[in-house]
């Protein structure tokens, strides 16, 4: 009988935010396929448990993936787990669900840490509705594109970024979506250096310019605010010139056409007295 892979979230930076079923669900498990053996010890120890481990990362996953899946295919269960937050999420474990959805093989998510909601939550912007744009392009010509893609995006926009290429995404958020848009700049959450900083794209770009980027970024974007479009009085006196030829009294036709429109009612009725020189 196969096994099953279970998606472990970690702690992001504080130990204690490892859940009761996560650290049970560890214990459990034959094996842990981990990002990165050096730092899943580090929380290995903190729960006292000792576990075979294997390497899952971006640069092994096509040869690790599979060795995974033919494991539990053979009836181990295995945890997969990241070096911080929830696998599967901007995360090469993406991949490994796949193969194993692909295989028949159960998959189960444990909930749990994820800097993309912490991050979202304290943000202070609009959270009912966002996009989750992970880690930007390290090419500038394919950040930039990215970016454009966005610029008329309406929903909060959240982003991951390394301190080295913190400078340079601030530029071409500012390039792209202008200086005054909204932007919360959240730095090591949960970690003791923790830092939440609300400010617009351009004042970020100059926090940033004069000090050192340290830690590990999460950006939250305000959405593109939304066009007004300028109301047609030209279209809606025409309008309502054609409902009088119809036989709607001024007043009526005043009121239909400014609603279809979108113009003041009042103004429209004006101008239709000024016409009909009444």
């Amino acid at each position: 009988m196969a096994g099953k892979l279970y998606l472990v979230p970690t702690p992001i930076g504080n130990l204690g935010d490892i859940s009761r079923r996560a650290a049970e669900t560890l214990a459990a498990a034959d094996f842990i396929a981990a990002e990165d053996t050096r730092v899943t010890v580090k929380l290995l120890n903190h729960l006292e448990l000792r576990k075979p481990m294997v390497t899952y990362h971006r640069h092994n996953c096509e040869t690790a993936g599979p060795a995974i899946l033919r494991r539990i295919q053979e009836g181990e269960d295995c945890a997969l787990v990241t070096d911080a937050g929830t696998p599967a999420i901007s995360d090469p474990g993406e991949d490994l669900v796949a193969l194993c959805a692909a295989a028949g093989v159960a998959v189960e998510a444990i909930p749990g840490p994820c800097a993309l909601t912490v991050a979202l939550s304290v943000s202070g912007l609009p959270t009912a509705r966002f996009t989750f744009e992970g880690f930007l392009p390290l090419n500038k010509k394919n950040r930039r594109a990215q970016l454009e893609g966005l610029a008329d995006e309406a929903r909060t926009m959240v982003f991951y970024e390394a301190p080295h290429k913190l400078r340079a995404t601030l530029d071409d958020l500012a390039a792209v979506f202008g200086p005054d848009r909204p932007l919360a700049v959240c730095r090591e959450l949960t970690k003791l250096h923790e830092e939440v900083v609300r400010l617009t794209i351009g004042e970020a770009v100059e926090r940033y310019a004069a000090q050192e980027p340290r830690g590990e970024f999460v950006l939250v974007v305000a959405g593109c605010p939304a066009r007004v479009e300028a109301a047609d009085e030209d279209g809606a006196l025409a309008r309502a010139e054609q409902l009088r030829r119809e036989g709607l009294s001024l007043k009526q036709a005043a009121a239909l056409a400014a609603e279809e429109f979108g113009v003041k009612k009042r103004t429209l009725y004006n101008q239709m007295l000024e016409r009909e020189g009444t």
